[in-house]
């Protein structure tokens, strides 16, 4: 069995899918799709299946992939022990993060952390949904719920309120807003109800019953914008609503949801210096934004 192809196939089953994977390796599909086979022709098993979002695993698949991640993790001891990577400050950390915490906290903030340590790469993914640090799909991930199960360390980063929001000139034309019932009056903004990835973003229904959004978005920069424009009403993270000048809040005595950002790496790579070099900077910054958290 050919390490290359073990290595491949791991990031395909973490991937989801052979265009995904190839991206991530920065090698060509057919090479993704090749080694594959010549994988499976030598376990004489498919791995893999067609699935609705992709590919999944078949049943001698999730065997493989058991064994493959020992095979990883040994690897990565091997290197630690014999390299010092422990105590070195460079490589790459892939960090998992929401999208509007990624744009309006950690993006605008990042260049402290490269003045301090050029030589540790950083890939900020901010998606819809989140990687897996269980699963090697990134080094650290900033989720909006806390992971139950797993080789994760896992704590709080930062409390966070949201609130509702609009655009000074929208609310002089339409008029105040007094009440959680005045809200039916104007037209909501927020998620598309089938792309909600996390249950910590259904929260009208925390607000007042049946109140369901018509201008819809799955990302949360791009309802900002539409409540900017004037478009409607909507929630927002108090890190957005409180840095843009042309919002204000509405209701912050009757409507304040709070939530939280939950720090997660996976246990053994929580032993690396890069990794412990960039939580200790997040553990910095956490304490330096939150007058603009809406938690004080």
């Amino acid at each position: 069995m050919n390490w290359d192809d073990l290595r491949i196939f791991l990031m395909l089953a973490r991937a989801g899918s052979v265009a995904e994977a190839a991206r991530r390796l920065e090698i060509d599909p057919t090479t993704v799709a090749r080694r594959l086979q010549r994988l499976s022709g030598d376990l004489q098993s498919t791995l893999f299946e067609a699935s609705g979002k992709g590919i999944a695993l078949t049943e001698h698949g999730q065997k493989l992939l058991h064994y493959a991640e020992g095979a990883e993790q040994a690897l990565v001891d091997a290197r630690t022990e014999l390299t010092g990577e422990q105590t070195v400050f460079a490589g790459t950390i892939r960090v998992s993060v929401a999208e509007g915490f990624a744009a309006w906290i950690i993006s605008r903030n990042l260049a402290s952390f490269h003045r301090q340590h050029p030589a540790i790469r950083i890939e900020l993914v901010a998606t819809n949904g989140f990687l897996n640090p269980s699963k090697r799909e990134a080094d650290l991930a900033i989720m909006l719920s806390r992971p139950t199960a797993g080789p994760l360390k896992v704590r709080k980063l930062v409390d966070y309120q949201l609130g509702v929001y609009a655009d000074r000139d929208y609310l002089a034309a339409a008029g105040p807003i007094h009440s959680v019932e005045d809200l039916r009056r104007h037209p909501l903004i927020g998620y598309i109800p089938d792309f909600i990835y996390a249950d910590e973003l259904r929260y009208l229904d925390e607000i007042g019953p049946g109140l369901e959004p018509v201008l819809t978005s799955s990302s949360i920069n791009v309802q900002h914008s539409l409540i900017a424009s004037g478009a409607g009403v909507g929630i927002l993270p108090c890190f957005i609503g409180e840095q843009n000048a042309r919002l204000e809040r509405v209701l912050a005595d009757k409507v304040a949801i709070h939530r939280s950002f939950w720090l997660v790496v996976h246990r053994d790579m929580r032993k690396l210096a890069r990794v412990d070099a960039f939580i200790r900077w997040l553990d910095a910054l956490a304490e330096r934004i939150a007058p603009v958290m809406g938690e004080e």
